[in-house]
């Protein structure tokens, strides 16, 4: 069993993470915890056994440089016992691993939270030709709490929970061709809080080119982390490829 462990200072699709638990295998463990503070959360994954952490933010406004981000990090791998990322680190290894130098940025925080993002791709040797901020806030949230809790509204039939599926879809894909250029080889949804794991080959599809998305990419950062190779094309084109980028 490979236990992976993930620390979020808000919701973070909490969803997806059991559904990409149960599409990679019964081997592996996703552990996630809700923390504003990193070196908190990190001991409950510690306890758990985890092999890995990575930390599962918006963007790298926690760190106003890749140098002052590595050394966090550090630090993080150092409390955890572990190897440990970042999202931000996560999605420039995701593209470099499908060949997308040239990327389209699009979230659904504000315009300096996307720019902050875009100048952390930059600095990691990428090229942003498409970026936009201020997109439809929590375009995919809802669902269920992470202890299984019903929604707000109390829930929803079968019919009506296959609609709300596919509005959360059609939000993703407005917010992805949002920020789309002919030029990008891949669209970066880097919200940690939008749900995306269920709409991932959908929207690869409609755009025709892949899509990374910040649980998608945690995961894959984490299974990096402790040399797993996994073959799952229900999660995306990052997870039809063979080698893993070692940086």
């Amino acid at each position: 069993m490979t236990a992976l462990g993930f620390l979020s200072p808000g919701p973070s699709a909490a969803d997806d993470y059991p559904r990409i638990e149960q599409l990679l295998g019964s081997d592996i463990r996703l552990d996630l915890v809700r923390t504003d503070r990193p070196a908190e959360g990190v001991e409950q994954l510690r306890l758990a056994g985890v092999e890995a952490v990575v930390w599962v933010c918006a963007d790298e406004g926690v760190a106003p440089d890749p140098d002052t981000a590595r050394n966090r990090l550090r630090d993080l791998a150092t409390t955890a016992g572990t190897p440990a990322s970042s999202t931000p680190f996560a999605f420039v290894r995701a593209a470099r691993e499908i060949d997308a130098t040239t990327v389209a940025v699009s979230a659904s925080g504000t315009p300096q939270e996307t720019a902050r993002f875009a100048e952390f791709l930059r600095a990691g040797g990428l090229e942003v030709v498409g970026d936009t901020g201020a997109g439809p806030a929590g375009a995919a949230g809802g669902g269920e709490t992470a202890d299984g809790g019903e929604t707000a509204d109390g829930g929803e039939t079968a019919e009506g929970d296959e609609e709300a599926g596919g509005d959360e879809e059609a939000a993703l894909l407005a917010l992805a061709r949002a920020a789309d250029d002919p030029r990008a080889r891949a669209v970066l949804l880097p919200d940690p809080d939008l749900s995306t794991a269920a709409h991932l080959p959908a929207l690869e599809a409609a755009l025709g080119k892949p899509v990374l998305t910040a649980s998608q990419v945690a995961v894959w950062e984490a299974l990096r982390l402790t040399d797993r190779r996994v073959h799952a094309p229900e999660l995306g084109a990052l997870f039809t490829r063979e080698p893993i980028v070692q940086v």
